[in-house]
């Protein structure tokens, strides 16, 4: 076991493990999909999507692929867009009777962690709440592998065709949990950008900005190094810390976002824009399934949880609704102006790659402030609604929304600062309102 103790007697871990699916990046790949999946072995395939996808191209593409390979395909096209419990387990439902022996998802992260958690609950079938993240759920662990998945991801965001989480509302407790387990990450992953071309700039927006997010988090998450040793190498989290490998696809999708997000925002004909956001998407996926994120995100599964009338453009329906990118861009000014005195000098390399002007700045200083205002002047040029106000919160709700965020302890457990109560309701008040 790596590990190594300190003065007081606490072992840390020495070692950091890297895991990642098989990734075929590139334009039309998504018509490899029946060769991939057959190669699996697959016979019988469930297809996953939402009612949007199913009625686009991009869907009719993957079916077709299928079929012409000789699968006999199934499709589940009811996913529910910010799943919740209730939605996830329609899914399952599906999945236990059509015995499928292998799993195709074809949309958003949505889409992609419903098929996670479908081909999780029918092949090792368990009470819903058994694997679900502690201290919500029991966190128990996946017994074994789980059915091939190919992930084909339409939106240049989530990263979950590379990671083993899949994000859901536990509607009883008006906020967002999950599950987490190294088999939940799909076998392969398709990332074909011409899938993104015809995404509204909100879209491209809110999506983008969660890949933003992903990767700054990951950048900046407690290190490896300062995180408890497992009781045994095959129980060290995904959520492992910063480390070299997750270092290179944050810095690298960073500096893709920096240059190409607004572009790819401004003008649904920029194809070059899309594409590089898109391998960002999956890079940060990459970096934050084997670094894990922390603050901003485990505040925006309060924002979500917790919404009460806002929905914003570009998006189906009519429900409240906070996209999850935006929930999480929301927060992220002030996550990172508390975050920075952990590790002033990377914050402050973060924000240089992102693009601000660091000349002349003392990162002990500076830093927090440099990489929160730059991060405010993306949103600005993406068009986010000022903070949490223009979602529909005050300072008054802070306390409420830290009480939704303060059982995310996967999440904050990766900060590199400890976090309590009173820190989440200070970051929620400051994020209320930034111009």
């Amino acid at each position: 076991m790596a590990c190594h103790h300190d003065l007081a007697g606490d072992s840390y871990d020495t070692a950091f493990t890297v895991d990642a699916s098989r990734v075929t990046f590139g334009r039309g790949c998504l018509r490899e999909v029946g060769d991939r999946a057959a190669a699996l072995g697959v016979t019988r395939v469930a297809l996953f999507s939402d009612p949007v996808v199913a009625q686009l191209e991009v869907f009719a593409t993957a079916l077709g692929a299928l079929r012409a390979a000789g699968l006999d395909v199934v499709p589940y096209t009811d996913v529910h867009v910010e799943p919740t419990d209730q939605s996830f387990r329609q899914a399952i439902d599906f999945a236990t009777g059509t015995k499928a022996d292998g799993y195709v998802s074809v949309g958003g992260g949505s889409v992609i962690d419903t098929a996670k958690a479908a081909n999780l609950y029918a092949t090792h079938p368990a009470g819903f709440l058994d694997y679900v993240n502690a201290p919500i759920g029991a966190g128990v662990a996946v017994p074994g592998p789980l059915r091939p998945h190919i992930a084909c991801p339409t939106t240049s965001g989530t990263g979950s065709e590379v990671t083993g989480i899949a994000i859901f509302d536990l509607l009883e407790m008006h906020a967002k949990t999950g599950i987490a387990a190294p088999a939940l990450r799909p076998t392969e992953a398709l990332v074909d950008p011409d899938s993104t071309d015809t995404l509204p700039g909100p879209v491209v927006a809110c999506s983008g900005l969660d890949v933003l997010s992903h990767a700054l988090e990951s950048y900046t998450a407690r290190p490896y190094r300062r995180r408890a040793a497992p009781p045994r190498p095959t129980q060290r989290p995904m959520s492992q810390g910063a480390n070299p490998w997750s270092d290179l696809g944050s810095r690298e999708a960073l500096r893709l976002l920096g240059k190409y997000l607004t572009r790819a925002v401004a003008d649904a004909s920029d194809r070059e824009a899309r594409e590089r956001v898109m391998w960002a998407a999956t890079l940060a996926g990459i970096a934050f399934g084997n670094a894990g994120v922390h603050l901003p995100h485990a505040m925006s599964y309060a924002v979500a949880g917790q919404v009460r009338r806002y929905h914003p453009d570009g998006y189906p329906g009519t429900e409240p609704l906070v996209p999850h990118g935006m929930a999480v861009i929301l927060n992220a000014p002030a996550a990172f102006s508390v975050t920075a005195a952990s590790d002033p000098v990377r914050h402050l390399e973060a924000a240089r790659i992102l693009g601000a002007d660091v000349l002349d700045a003392v990162a002990a200083d500076d830093a927090g402030d440099i990489l929160s205002d730059h991060l405010v002047d993306i949103m600005r040029a993406v068009t986010m609604p000022n903070g949490l106000s223009g979602v529909g919160y005050s300072s008054a709700d802070a306390a409420t929304l830290a009480d939704g965020a303060l059982p995310q302890q996967r999440l904050l457990s990766n900060a590199p600062l400890q976090v309590d109560h009173t820190l989440l309701t200070d970051t929620f008040r400051h994020a209320m309102r930034y111009w």
